[in-house]
């Protein structure tokens, strides 16, 4: 029987959950750091305003906008994956980040009331969810009035040239990582599959606007390997 994406994307995060910090950073360099860096200074997050952070993995945003919002704000992450979140956790409780909260949850009905958070961000989780514009929809739903969703994700080089060597390098040399580092080969070529198949920056920006999502803008990083997406809230 076929496994469903969901079904397909939770056994993979969990598997490679212990390995997924050293494996970003060998994948992208580093420079997955860098990114989430601007995009936090784009961001001007307000101290003492309420966060949530969307497929949160093992917390590194999460624990970004923790830092931001001080020590009167709120942040929740939430995630799936239990074997990704127990990895979050252990870093939150080192930290000693009295105003995380990592939950156990679904991306596609987040368990929010509506108008709950000032940010609602997603970090390299949307194209793992089985329907993006589900999830953009949520997101809007649990913003307050002027709020701001951010997604910071792989994108589509648009460059000639560089467009084939970036899908060369997610084809083969990324599934290469995963087996030399984490013993993870088919793992790794999931994650070339579902970063393959994700909508371009354009593609995207009109889906934030499909999802009610106003002001929409989005820059590209790396010569667009990877680009983050701003939508505010009316």
């Amino acid at each position: 029987m076929q496994q469903s994406k969901e079904q397909r994307v939770h056994k993979v995060f969990e598997k490679i959950s212990d390995n997924y910090d050293k494996m970003n950073s060998v994948i992208s360099f580093q420079q997955h750091i860098k990114w989430r860096k601007d995009t936090m200074n784009r961001m001007k997050v307000k101290p003492g305003s309420k966060a949530l952070d969307v497929c949160c993995g093992t917390g590194d945003w999460t624990i970004a906008l923790a830092e931001a919002v001080g020590p009167s704000g709120e942040v929740v992450g939430l995630d799936f994956s239990k074997n990704m979140l127990k990895v979050g956790q252990e870093k939150v409780n080192h930290l000693g980040l009295n105003q995380v909260k990592l939950i156990h949850g679904n991306a596609m009905e987040l368990p929010f009331p509506d108008q709950s958070f000032d940010y609602v961000t997603i970090g390299f989780g949307l194209r793992n969810v089985p329907d993006y514009l589900q999830v953009l929809k949520e997101m809007n739903r649990v913003l307050k009035p002027g709020g701001v969703a951010v997604c910071l994700e792989t994108s589509q080089p648009t460059l000639i040239g560089y467009r084939q060597l970036f899908y060369f390098y997610f084809h083969y040399i990324m599934p290469l990582f995963g087996k030399l580092f984490a013993k993870s080969y088919n793992e790794y070529s999931w994650l070339h599959e579902s970063a393959k198949d994700f909508p371009g920056m354009r593609e995207l920006a009109r889906m934030f606007e499909t999802a009610g999502f106003k002001n929409v803008f989005y820059r590209p990083y790396s010569g667009g390997a990877a680009a983050v997406h701003f939508g505010y809230k009316n």
